[in-house]
């Protein structure tokens, strides 16, 4: 049996599915889109949970929301689960009354319930669920509470039948619905009342799949008699509008019968947005729980973990594996391979991952609260006054985890316009594989404010990416800038077992990285350590790295490191930027009683360390994110641009701090 699971963003879709399955397997993305379709088995093995992308309507406004229509036309379904906010039921309601027209069997799991309570908002279960038509169950998704019940409820046969039609949208779309029906009975196995509405309402999903049963001049046909009788005798605006308001009036008579709301209570929610969102104390809020968030990170925990972690692989974990290696009488060449290679490539990547952990843990905490939801509202203020709104500032949110996905997270952007101009400044944002770069050098030339310079980096990555919008948007992207509308979810206590996969989510890509792409490619740059034109086995500056090092060095001597090694490093970061700390461990190959850290003090001034971060944040996006940037795009000239405008931004921002350093006696 299969059961989607379906309803607004922000409604618990995502706790409700972990609690009703325990577990899930990601099956690849949704077709033509980049969202990852997620499915799972009930926990009384009754048959599979499809977790269907979070909506507001079935007449989609993005290609991500485009997923569910097609879903329904495409897939078959015997049942729909519909998760609701009890403390939003009213706009809720308007995506329910649409898939109780699809006559599939349904149940709602109302959700939230102990927020709609704090609001001060009583609901009538069992009078929602006798005006609906399906059974209403009350959960709370985060906990967990309710969800047995929900199970139980699937293999009932109230669950089983099939709903009845609670709007009358009247004689003149009625009509229409009938004419539409007798057209296409018999040629499809959908519900041609859901059909007929969503073709009414404009689906362009939908106006495809009926061209196929129906001719353009009988579907015209019809629409155009609609649209004249509304016309001349409703005061309406549009065809979809008048739908809206016939929804809109059941639904008002819903809430009037099965909730009850004490309007003089003053939600928590609401007394804490007066301050977070405030246009005065928004902004510094959210650069305080940035900086406490660094702090943990790079002070606090995150350092003390780090540094245990590089003890035990310098330390038992390297002597352990010489011991091996001499055992089996392995050649010097096998031995170097690995130590020097291996080793110290991968392990140097592998000690920062407590620091990637604990960051992607608050993140996850800020997200899972509802406080990220409100830093998109505060930035976009700033973000209207060059050329985006907020909803372009979420995809540079998913950036800070990881470019690739933050592109990808473009794709809910509606105009192609601001979907484009985000795409070319999410690699702006600082992503966490540039994490490690930033520890090793705060670590060893700013141990005092580690977390105040980390913070510079992700700040001045906003500043640039915001002061590039306003050009662009003035110059090569002109356009009008779209309305942002965004809903606050309330704010929440998260679960424990939440935020851990939240955060394994996220960070288990950083460790698979460290395993596979910088494994190939620690072998792949040791061999050019390990080689040179003379043979092998040669003075690492005779190597074949330093040669392809030194012909790029001269350029960035005046930004502060005009040395090989650096050189060398930002080659390879083009691959990954995790590749920049495996190339480095390779190439300064840290003797006993020594740190790769107090080894750069040889290389670098903390004037050059910074500029060096500088250039990390904004130089060439990694490969992955390139191509990311080209499959979204589809467009040769806008890759190359992105590439072309970063490397040149970092170039003069560097030389800027470098030589601006040196001016003011700071180098």
């Amino acid at each position: 049996m299969e059961i989607a699971l379906i309803g607004n963003p922000n409604t618990g879709k995502t706790s409700l599915f972990n609690n009703l399955t325990g577990s899930y397997e990601y099956v690849g993305n949704w077709s033509g889109v980049t969202v990852e379709k997620k499915v799972g088995v009930f926990k009384n093995n009754i048959g599979r949970l499809i977790d269907l992308p979070g909506v507001y309507t079935l007449n989609p406004l993005s290609k991500d929301e485009g997923v569910v229509t097609s879903f329904f036309l495409n897939e078959n379904v015997d049942r729909l689960l519909n998760i609701l906010d009890a403390s939003q039921l009213e706009r809720n309601l308007h995506l329910t009354l649409q898939l109780l027209e699809y006559e599939k069997p349904a149940l709602i799991g109302l959700n939230m319930i102990d927020v709609a309570r704090n609001r001060g908002i009583q609901i009538d279960v069992h009078k929602l669920s006798e005006i609906l038509g399906v059974p209403v169950v009350p959960v709370v998704a985060r906990t967990g509470k309710g969800c047995d019940r929900l199970i139980e409820e699937i293999g009932t046969e109230a669950f089983q039948s099939k709903q009845k039609n609670l709007v009358f949208y009247g004689d003149v779309i009625e009509k229409a619905i009938h004419e539409l029906t007798a057209e296409i009975t018999g040629k499809t196995e959908h519900s041609p009342r859901w059909l007929a509405l969503q073709w009414l309402e404009g689906n362009e999903y939908v106006k495809a799949y009926l061209s196929q049963l129906v001719s353009t001049e009988r579907l015209q046909e019809i629409l155009t008699n609609v649209e004249s009788q509304l016309l001349k005798d409703h005061d309406v605006k549009s065809l979809p509008n008048y739908i809206y308001i016939k929804r809109k009036e059941v639904i008002d008579k819903i809430i009037l019968t099965s909730v009850n709301k004490n309007e003089a209570h003053v939600p928590l929610s609401e007394k804490i947005d007066l301050i977070v969102t405030n246009r005065f104390f928004g902004m510094p809020i959210f650069l305080l729980l940035m900086y406490c968030m660094f702090m943990l990170t790079f002070d606090w925990l995150g350092t003390p973990l780090s540094d245990g972690l590089d003890a035990l692989i310098t330390g038992p974990v390297t002597v352990g594996i010489e011991k091996v290696l001499n055992l089996i009488h392995a050649s010097t060449f096998i031995q170097d391979l690995i130590l020097q290679g291996l080793v110290a490539g991968v392990g140097g990547v592998l000690v920062f991952v407590p620091q990637i952990f604990i960051l992607f843990f608050f993140i996850s905490l800020l997200e899972d609260s509802g406080y990220m939801a409100r830093v998109a509202l505060v930035m976009d203020r700033i973000m209207e006054s060059v050329g985006l709104n907020g909803k372009a500032f979420i995809p540079m949110m998913i950036g800070f985890g990881c470019n690739v996905p933050g592109i990808m997270a473009a794709r809910t952007i509606e105009t192609p316009r601001e979907r484009l101009l985000t795409i070319l400044l999410t690699p702006l944002m600082s992503c966490s594989a540039r994490l490690p770069v930033y520890a090793l050098f705060v670590g060893g030339f700013f141990v005092g404010n580690k977390a105040l310079i980390v913070l510079s980096l992700y700040v001045l990555g906003i500043v640039v990416a915001l002061i590039l919008a306003k050009l662009f948007s003035t110059t090569i992207l002109k356009s009008e800038t779209s309305l942002f509308v965004i809903e606050l979810p309330p704010y929440r206590l998260p679960q424990f077992q939440s935020l851990w996969r939240s955060t394994w989510d996220k960070g288990k890509g950083f460790v698979r990285k460290a395993g596979t792409f910088i494994f190939g490619g620690s072998v792949f740059i040791w061999l050019l350590s390990y080689a040179g034109p003379s043979g092998l086995k040669v003075d690492m500056d005779h190597s074949f790295l330093a040669a392809i090092g030194n012909v790029i060095a001269p350029i960035l001597h005046p930004i502060g490191f005009g040395t090989w090694q650096a050189a060398a490093s930002l080659i390879t970061g083009f691959l990954a930027k995790e590749a920049i700390i495996s190339t480095m461990n390779i190439i300064y190959f840290v003797p006993e009683n020594a740190t790769l850290q107090g080894l750069l003090a040889n290389y670098f001034t903390p004037l050059s360390a910074y500029s060096f971060m500088v250039f990390i944040l904004l130089y060439i996006p990694c490969l992955a994110t390139v191509a990311t940037i080209f499959k979204e795009t589809g467009s040769k000239k806008w890759t190359v641009f992105s590439m072309v405008y970063a490397l040149t931004i970092a170039y003069v921002l560097a030389l800027i701090v470098y030589q601006g350093g040196k001016l003011i006696g700071l180098g």
